[in-house]
């Protein structure tokens, strides 16, 4: 996955790129869990569930370290 800098410089900008980074994880990583859970086979289950998990934790690293803390003027 290719990645884009943005700014945020707002709760609404957070939320903006929250929502949109969401969508994309699901759409990535989604589709694995609905098949596991369609096939009810409980290892495939377990393995998109936790490669589903990893890609949220990864956005939300993601963010925090590109979170550059406000010089004092």
């Amino acid at each position: 996955m290719e990645s884009d800098t943005i700014t945020i410089e707002s709760r609404n900008d957070f939320a903006q790129w929250a929502i949109e980074r969401a969508r994309a994880i699901v759409a990535e990583q989604g589709g694995n869990l609905a098949i596991a859970a369609r096939d009810m086979d409980e290892k495939a289950i377990a393995t998109s569930g936790n490669a589903l998990g990893a890609a949220i934790a990864e956005a939300l690293l993601e963010v925090f370290d590109g979170l550059v803390p406000e010089e004092a003027e």
